[in-house]
């Protein structure tokens, strides 16, 4: 055997401070890219809603400075500057400095943190190439500089504080170890939407001084304001429901309307964090729409004998809910604080809820009965989705050959070396079937758009031919039944024109991803192709343009040195040959792929359904509002 290395206590090593948090970053953050740049950011902002929370906080301002720092100030009570017992140094050198120290242990200083860890703005700091705190108490400024973790200086302080009281924290993400730089003002602001909502009538403002852009964030309505916001381009068949009380030391804030989509869209929070796994909370809320409504229909005689069973599922098409809790010991899976454990929760929530239902059921006879004609019909076409999986089920297992004919599979059968291209077209399919790599690249033409999957149940869109092709290629099954490791292809490509009908067929395929694969999206295997818009050429000279502003610069480019020039605008991935296209958008060392991130479906899915939905106003709203940044518009 070969020589191995000896393994003794001098191999062990201790990491002093925050020195481990450098080391593993990913650990403390999810990742060094995009969403742990923002994790840094949420988890600063976290500590001044803590103080909105305590009833301390009512103004919370965030810039983002165009040097990639970014500065939170609020006007809560301040981090305390006195000094720690047994420790001698100021707590607010302490918090910034230590792992698992903070105000939020049962001290006393927080009765609902979102921030329970404790290892919030200490990691922070490690992570910041370096971090600036002051604090306003008493009429003074306590100021401390850190870098890299590491206090540069004592607290220092000085009078002529700029207001009573409040923290102002000041951090620059260290590049040495965060692979992305930017903060996205979009992406901020969306996080500080659910903050303002969550906490009626704190104001937040934004800026970003790179971008120039500021927005001022304020929902007096709070959640009751979230529901009429999520549902304002839907057409509702109910009045909100609205419950907030307080049970065992449980704050419950519940809003709920039904809507005529066949989409469940229910959003969960704790301590203002958003729960995207959900939870005993979500169990809790579950359990309580399920049996008040399945109570009311019964005792209300809307049942007849020969209808099918009311499952959970039903009670929940078409359903808008906001649901959030504040306590003072949550259980989160994790430092990323996605999914609640406390089982004491559940029967907490389920009382609350399910009090709120049947009271608003009682006393308003018409939505009550609205809402569960709405469930019956849900039941109704689950049962018929039902029996249309079977009939497919049954129809494949008969035929010889159950993909789609219209596929061009690749030889390859190893699912993570293969990815399929659904092109819209024939005549772009067949060019992509001929340029392609045969060996690990499948093609999937679809004719014209695919079912509108937003205002069809799963019967119809198991039986609209397209999206069942699309189904059977992909291998994974859908709703319910869906399991990524029956994926046939590790990437899936949308490919569609560059116009108005490719955007809407894109927009289509995403929808449908988003309703019945979203784990695909959330694993990152769905994304966008990006054909050239422009093809220039002079002589045998050929350059591709992917934008308008890059199309300018190599006209201009051109004409510097006296050079005339012949564009050709591409209108449809039909006027590319199959060589053009291999080589512009489907060879690897060439191409651009845009992978799709949840957040940029949820966007997609919001423009989609204002645009696409029952209601006129918000269309025309949205139609008025972006009518001036059109630039090239297809007539």
């Amino acid at each position: 055997m070969p020589d191995t290395p000896a393994y003794t206590a001098e191999q062990i090593q201790v990491l002093e401070g925050l020195a481990g948090v450098r080391r593993r970053p990913a650990m403390y953050i999810g990742s060094t890219g995009p969403d742990g740049l923002h994790h840094l950011l949420y988890e600063v902002v976290d500590n001044s809603v803590d103080e909105a929370l305590a009833g301390a906080c009512t103004r919370i301002d965030v810039n983002l400075h165009a040097d990639g720092s970014a500065t939170v100030l609020d006007n809560g009570r301040g981090i305390p500057v006195d000094n720690v017992p047994k420790i001698g140094k100021p707590a607010v050198e302490v918090v910034l400095t230590t792992l698992h120290a903070g105000g939020k242990f049962g001290g006393g200083g927080y009765k609902i943190s979102g921030g329970l860890h404790g290892v919030g703005v200490s990691v922070v700091n490690a992570l910041s190439e370096w971090l600036e705190v002051e604090v306003y108490k008493d009429g003074r400024i306590y100021r401390q500089r850190f870098v890299r973790g590491k206090s540069q200086e004592p607290l220092r302080s000085e009078r002529g504080a700029p207001q009573p009281s409040g923290t102002r924290v000041t951090f620059k993400p260290d590049p040495e170890i965060m692979t992305a730089r930017e903060f996205s003002f979009d992406v901020v602001a969306r996080r500080l939407e659910d903050i303002a909502y969550l906490n009626a009538g704190l104001e937040i403002q934004l800026v970003d001084e790179g971008a120039n852009r500021k927005a001022v964030i304020k929902h007096t309505g709070g959640i009751r304001e979230l529901i009429a916001t999520l549902n304002r381009a839907r057409s509702k068949i109910s009045d909100i429901i609205y419950a907030k009380r307080e049970r065992e030391g449980v704050d419950v804030e519940i809003a709920i309307q039904y809507n005529d989509s066949y989409v469940e869209h229910v959003l969960t929070y704790v301590n203002t964090i958003p729960t995207t796994e959900g939870g005993t909370h979500l169990a809790g809320f579950r359990s309580a729409l399920t049996r008040s409504i399945n109570d009311y229909a019964k005792r209300a005689g809307l049942v007849k004998e020969n209808d099918p069973a009311l499952a959970g599922e039903d009670m929940r098409e078409g359903l808008t809910a906001v649901l959030s809790i504040k306590l003072a010991e949550p259980q989160f899976e994790g430092q990323t604080k996605t999914k609640l454990g406390n089982t004491e929760v559940k029967g907490i929530v389920e009382s609350v809820v399910a009090s709120a239902i049947e009271e608003f059921l009682v006393t308003h006879p018409p939505d009550a009965r609205r809402i569960v004609n709405k469930v019956l019909t849900a039941a109704r076409a689950r049962e018929a989705a039902r029996q249309a999986r079977e009939l497919v089920r049954r129809k494949t297992a008969l035929e010889v050959g159950t993909l789609p004919g219209k596929l061009a599979d690749c030889v390859e059968r190893d699912p993570n070396l293969c990815e399929i291209y659904i092109v819209e077209g024939e005549s772009a399919g067949g060019s992509a079937k001929q340029g392609r790599d045969r060996q690990y690249q499948a093609i999937l033409p679809i004719q014209g758009k695919i079912l509108n999957v937003e205002k069809a149940r799963e019967d119809k869109m198991i039986a609209h031919e397209e999206i069942r092709a699309l189904i059977t290629a992909l291998g994974t099954g859908v709703g319910e039944e869906f399991s990524l490791e029956k994926r046939r292809y590790d990437r899936i490509i949308i490919m569609c024109d560059a116009d108005v009908d490719g955007n809407h067929i894109r927009t289509l395929l995403l929808t449908f991803f988003y309703r019945y694969m979203r784990q695909l999206i959330e694993h990152g295997k769905v994304y966008i192709a990006q054909p050239p818009l422009y093809l220039i050429k002079n002589g045998k000279d050929r350059r591709y343009a992917y934008a308008e502003g890059e199309r300018q610069v190599l006209l201009q480019a051109l004409e510097r040195k006296g050079v005339k020039v012949e564009v050709q605008r591409y209108k449809g991935l039909g006027e590319m040959n199959p060589e053009q296209l291999w080589e512009t958008t489907m060879n690897p060392a060439t191409r651009t792929l845009l992978r799709v991130e949840l957040e940029d479906v949820q966007a997609a899915d919001e423009v989609f359904r204002t645009l696409m939905g029952e209601e006129v106003e918000p269309r025309r709203q949205f139609i008025i509002q972006y009518a001036r940044d059109v630039k090239n518009l297809d007539i």
